[in-house]
């Protein structure tokens, strides 16, 4: 499968099940996992969001064999448009900087420059036209990298506590116990 026949495949509206199929089938494949993320960039936002939730469940599900990859995953982050995109990319970045993630994946994790990822995370906690979601995985992820730069923490407590002045249920739950483990 190339990348053209990929993007026939998601044209139109797959769930669960089919991405968890296409995932197989791209990973039998050994599918180029760069050609993927660069679906990501698609201009049609339906597109980039089907192949955002192929990249994370096809990255998240076989890490060992993509982490080759992830530079060139996160240095796309910030070309993200689709709006569905920037949540799977958020889920990524809090998965592989979980401390339950794989050894692997962490000293990959380590190695990396990641101070264009987190402003990227910072920047879509603070623009209000970002969905909750997004905000929600990003304030995760940060909080998860925050032994990487001595300012994260600060300024993530400052963030969290500006979005929960308004917030829905689901950010006042998950700021207040980023906030207390902070």
């Amino acid at each position: 499968m190339n990348q053209a026949e990929l993007i026939k495949q998601i044209t139109a509206t797959i769930g669960k099940l089919k991405v968890l199929e296409l995932g197989k089938i791209l990973h039998n494949k050994n599918f180029n996992l760069r050609d993927l993320i660069d679906i990501t960039l698609y201009p049609d936002d339906a597109i980039a969001f089907r192949a955002a939730w192929l990249l994370e469940n096809v990255f998240l599900q076989y890490p060992e064999v993509y982490l080759p990859d992830l530079d060139y995953l996160l240095s796309k982050i910030n070309l993200v448009k689709s709006a569905g995109a920037k949540r799977h990319y958020a889920k990524i970045v809090m998965h592989i900087t979980d401390r339950r993630a794989q050894e692997i994946i962490k000293e990959k994790v380590n190695e990396l420059d990641l101070e264009s990822t987190i402003t990227q995370l910072f920047d879509w906690m603070i623009d209000p036209e970002i969905k909750i979601a997004v905000k929600a995985f990003a304030a995760e992820a940060l909080f998860n990298l925050r032994h990487h730069y001595y300012w994260i923490t600060e300024e993530l407590a400052n963030q969290l506590q500006f979005l929960m002045r308004d917030g829905t249920a689901a950010i006042q739950s998950r700021g207040k116990r980023l906030l207390k483990e902070l």
